[in-house]
């Protein structure tokens, strides 16, 4: 991907394919587009207010129409056990979304991703690979294509 506008294109895509129970794993450093990736989501299902990366708060609910959707960022966890502490695994039911930035910092603690989306810097642009995990993310990914 060249730019930010492909990036926004990308969760534009995504967000189509959005349903309750989906887990979806953010990996990339610092700027390589994650919270990007997540606002141009949240824009194409009709969210208009203020979108900013939960850095300091840790998680961010978003109620749109028909989802519950949490978008997490566990960058600032210094051990994988703060997880356990963070009173975060109740979200993670079958009648939420929850999207995680930086899911490595939660360790094995942390419920495994139906899709894994790593956003890395490359010349200028960015490199994006999506990861089905499960049989839900499969399924994502094969409308994804169509």
């Amino acid at each position: 991907m060249k730019d930010e506008k492909e990036t926004e294109a990308l969760g534009r895509k995504i967000a189509s394919l959005l349903h309750p129970g989906l887990v979806i794993h953010l990996k990339g450093e610092l700027g390589a587009g994650k919270t990007t990736l997540v606002r141009s989501m949240l824009r194409a299902l009709g969210f208009s207010g203020k979108v900013k990366s939960p850095t300091y708060a840790l998680v961010e609910l978003y109620t749109i129409s028909r989802l519950n959707l949490y978008h997490f960022d566990l960058y600032r966890f210094d051990d994988p056990a703060e997880w356990l502490d963070s009173g975060f695994r109740e979200y993670f039911n079958p009648e939420s979304v929850c999207l995680v930035e930086w899911p490595e910092k939660g360790g094995e603690h942390l419920p495994k991703p139906d899709i894994g989306i790593t956003l890395e810097h490359e010349d200028g642009g960015r490199h994006v690979e999506i990861a089905a995990i499960s049989e839900a993310g499969r399924q994502c990914l094969r409308r994804l294509k169509d």
